[in-house]
């Protein structure tokens, strides 16, 4: 009946101004159309915005990092001959395993077989005149005795006796020196070993104390990471390390961080750390790409999906949701670390809040919500 009633004013007041000019009749429809606006009747409901929500909880949490290392000998040593010479014969290559005392490379022994030969002469030329001295000494002690020598002239003979034996004790030395440089022309192992590094061949003219071989000794192993700086700001726990072969994850091995370097590579920007690995096996060869794994120690933290994530500003937030009203509040957030699937929460929130998971995009501040269930 109302509906009635306003439709017939409308076309009285059209009529009307119709009458008094065409400008009238124009502000008169404006006016009308106006008025119909803010009719209560007309008004728009707001609707509640369906959304989807956790109540957040935190749980222990343990993070990890993985990276690529190589496996190394724990100890390696640089072999070179104690004297220079031609090398003569060669008898292992890169990659040979050798045992203790094993020779590797042959000098020509010309040179020290000379000298060996030499010192003999002056040890045999020495023996003669200690022999020499002896009967000289004991014939001045006899005449000594008997009151025909004179006490210099004993003296003397004395003297000679004495520098005769301290030059045969030298020329024996001598001889003793010579016949280790000629053993030095053999480059023996000193350890059991595989041999990593070669810089010789059949031919050269070597130094002495110039690395011709690399020996990585048997025994202990290390597995060797070149880390990012970062990772040692964080809480990690270097006593227990996994690792496993990249070839073959069925092998693996446990260890612990033995050695941090002091000192960042100016190259590649990283520090190199080395994991002693416990009972290596055989199938960690030197050399082998091995992965390792260490776990953060377990923290308690709140977790929730980057779909929950919001800003503030130019601040990260989430929307929570007030159990009471029902309306949602943007609420500034401290963010702790990402992952690959979820954003951890370092402060913020309170556990037992009820966070908006999905359907944050398009709410507002106190706008009402409704939601079915949380996340499973």
């Amino acid at each position: 009946m109302k509906h009635t009633t306003n439709q017939t004013e409308v076309v009285e007041t059209a009529r009307k101004c119709k009458l008094r000019g065409p400008g009238i009749l124009a502000a008169a429809l404006v006016a009308i159309a106006l008025s119909g606006c803010n009719d209560p009747a007309t008004a728009p409901v707001a609707r509640a915005a369906i959304v989807r929500t956790e109540i957040v909880q935190p749980r222990d949490r343990q993070a990890s990092v993985t990276l690529t290392g190589e496996i190394q000998a724990r100890f390696r040593a640089d072999l070179s001959f104690r004297v220079s010479g031609r090398v003569l014969v060669r008898y292992v290559d890169v990659g040979a395993h050798v045992e203790a005392g094993a020779v590797l490379a042959l000098l020509d022994p010309a040179e020290q077989q000379a000298d060996v030969d030499a010192a003999t002469a002056a040890v045999l030329a020495a023996e003669s005149q200690l022999r020499v001295a002896k009967v000289t000494f004991e014939r001045q002690k006899a005449l000594i005795a008997s009151g025909f020598t004179t006490r210099t002239v004993y003296d003397q003979a004395q003297e000679g006796l004495r520098t005769a034996e301290g030059a045969l004790e030298a020329a024996k030395a001598g001889l003793g020196t010579s016949k280790d440089a000629l053993g030095y022309t053999a480059l023996r192992a000193e350890a059991a070993g595989v041999v990593t590094a070669r810089n010789l061949e059949v031919g050269q003219v070597v130094q002495a104390a110039q690395p011709v071989f690399s020996l990585a000794q048997d025994g202990e192993r290390d597995a060797v990471f070149d880390i990012y700086e970062s990772l040692l700001f964080g809480d990690l726990d270097d006593s227990r390390v996994s690792l496993a072969l990249v070839s073959d994850t069925g092998v693996t091995a446990s260890g612990h961080v033995r050695e941090v370097s002091p000192a960042i590579d100016a190259k590649s920007a990283t520090i190199r750390v080395k994991v002693a690995i416990h009972d290596p096996s055989a199938a960690l060869t030197l050399g082998s790409a091995v992965a390792g794994t260490v776990k953060a120690k377990a923290q308690q933290q709140i977790a929730l999906p980057w779909s929950a994530l919001a800003a503030a500003g130019s601040k990260p937030a989430v929307w929570t949701v007030d159990p009471a009203t029902k309306t949602a509040a943007l609420k500034p957030v401290t963010i702790g670390g990402y992952e690959a699937r979820e954003v951890l929460i370092k402060a913020g929130l309170e556990p037992g809040e009820r966070v908006v998971i999905d359907g944050s995009k398009l709410l507002s501040v106190g706008q009402a919500v409704t939601y079915e269930g949380d996340r499973s």
